[in-house]
């Protein structure tokens, strides 16, 4: 069912209503009453939902944000620590041959 259709049969109800003699028509006028206020209480309780969804969707979107980002770091920093390291192992090895007396011109 749609809201249109509730609409209409809420209106037919409503008029429906008008023809009962007064004594019932208040009982089921302050039923309606209820339900009016139930009805609000849902509708709020669902925009806030919605709003909540929308809130959660952004920080997941964030989220997923800043896992790519921290990973893209995290490999740029793996190749920049495996290229001190390799230049760290060739200094050593020049330095080695230094001590040692040996060179490339021999």
């Amino acid at each position: 069912m749609n809201e249109r259709n509730i609409e209409n049969r809420m209106c037919r109800l409503i008029e429906q209503l008008q023809t009962l003699p007064t004594e019932h028509r208040e009982k089921l006028e302050e039923l309606c009453k209820n339900d009016q206020g139930q009805q609000s209480q849902i509708e709020e309780s669902v925009s806030k939902l919605q709003d909540s969804l929308d809130y959660l969707r952004l920080s997941v979107k964030y989220m997923v944000f800043d896992l790519e980002a921290t990973r893209r770091e995290n490999i740029y920093l793996r190749k920049l620590v495996e290229q001190i390291r390799r230049d760290s192992t060739r200094s050593d090895e020049d330095n080695d041959n230094h001590f040692f007396g040996e060179n490339g011109s021999d």
